[in-house]
């Protein structure tokens, strides 16, 4: 009977994970392979000809700095939080905030600059693409953003700390997740464009 207590006491633990973390989780895997098959779909099309040449918007590269940004401040917020430095989490998540806002007004200035280019959302695949991929990420950034702020809200009742950073590590995974999607889109365009 021994024998067995210990071959059960030495048996590997499973994996544990928070359940809202695995959701979170399979969302980011169901959003990159919406982006994976965009981007292949482009790929394929634009092979097909008929395909409208236009300039990315230089806004883009400014938007791409302000993405980079907000990734570091809310890192710093996060580094805050584990030694229980109240102020600068909220410092920082209200700065993330503030960027992420910014980089929806950057994107809003994209689809400006692409009318002034007369890239329009339909007459056109290639427009088509360019609309459907920021508008899209926009969407994603924007819940990015509404998640940003409910932190915040925590943060401001001093309920983000060493001991509860559940939350913050989930908003910290999807808000990078957001940049990096970003960032592969923006040069995914700059090298298939």
């Amino acid at each position: 009977m021994e024998e067995k207590l210990s071959f059960i006491e030495g048996a590997e633990q499973p994996l544990a994970m928070h359940p809202k973390k695995f959701a979170l989780w399979l969302f980011i895997v169901s959003v990159v392979m919406v982006f994976a098959g965009m981007t292949s779909a482009f790929i394929v099309r634009q092979g097909e000809g008929n395909w409208l040449e236009f300039d990315l918007p230089n806004v883009f590269w400014y938007t791409s700095g302000i993405i980079i940004l907000s990734s570091i401040s809310l890192h710093l917020a996060y580094l805050a939080a584990k030694k229980d430095n109240l102020n600068n989490i909220k410092l920082g998540l209200l700065a993330t905030v503030i960027l992420g806002l910014a980089f929806l007004v950057g994107q809003w200035f994209s689809w400006e600059a692409l009318v002034a280019e007369d890239v329009y959302f339909v007459g056109n695949p290639a427009g088509s693409f360019m609309y459907v991929f920021t508008g899209l990420h926009a969407i994603h950034l924007i819940s990015g953003v509404i998640f940003l702020i409910i932190v915040l809200i925590s943060a401001l009742r001093n309920k983000i700390h060493s001991q509860n950073l559940a939350q913050l590590e989930m908003c910290v995974t999807y808000w990078h997740f957001l940049g990096g999607l970003w960032l592969y889109l923006f040069m995914f365009l700059l090298l298939n464009h």
